[in-house]
């Protein structure tokens, strides 16, 4: 089971990002601060997570959370800043819409550009260790998959509905025979070479 907490003294926002490695659409990112009597052994790391039970965890964390809130970056704002700055704007945007406002920060990855005086502690793989971090991931990915599922209807040909975004074989054959959508990231240069390229899902 997940630690709830790693500074017990302090207002914990756990934050994660969803999307960052995807070939079309926003990057999301969630903060989520949890009671501190919060138990859910079913709880980690969204990637480790069946869809069905990440939905049914959603419910769980915005029913019992003390505070959450879910931010995001649009493609064309990836494009001019970057993904890796997209996904820490995404977390700030978050954490600025908290209705508490946290003590610290917990930050999934090795890597974090802070613009409050809030701080914060980085976690390789802090969302399968702390609860507070488990909680913002399952809420970045399940509401960015919520948006791949609504842009799909628009351009079903790429399968965002299954792959939402990421580059996949299905994926990559459909950006060769149909080229870009308006919702891709050009900053990805998407070339026949780059194209080979497997990408992780989530």
């Amino acid at each position: 089971m997940l630690e709830l907490s790693l500074f017990p003294d302090k207002i914990e926002a756990g934050c994660d990002e969803a999307g960052r490695g995807c070939l079309a659409g926003p990057v999301f990112a969630a903060a989520v601060i949890l009671p501190p009597n919060f138990v859910c052994e079913e709880l980690n790391d969204s990637k480790q997570i069946k869809e069905k039970t990440r939905y049914k965890l959603r419910e769980i964390i915005e029913r019992e959370a003390i505070a959450w809130a879910v931010g995001s970056v649009s493609h064309e704002e990836i494009d001019k800043i970057n993904i890796l700055n997209a996904s820490f704007l995404a977390m700030h945007k978050a954490v600025e819409m908290l209705k508490i406002r946290p003590e610290h920060l917990l930050i999934d990855g090795n890597r974090f550009r802070s613009k409050s005086d809030i701080p914060y502690t980085c976690i390789v793989k802090g969302d399968g260790k702390l609860m507070p971090i488990a909680a913002a991931s399952i809420l970045a990915k399940t509401y960015r998959d919520d948006y791949m599922q609504s842009i799909h209807k628009e351009f079903p040909a790429y399968l965002w509905n299954v792959n939402k975004g990421y580059g996949t074989a299905a994926h990559r054959k459909a950006l060769h025979e149909y080229g870009m959508s308006p919702y891709h990231r050009k900053s990805f240069h998407l070339k026949e070479k780059q194209l080979s390229i497997s990408f992780q899902e989530e």
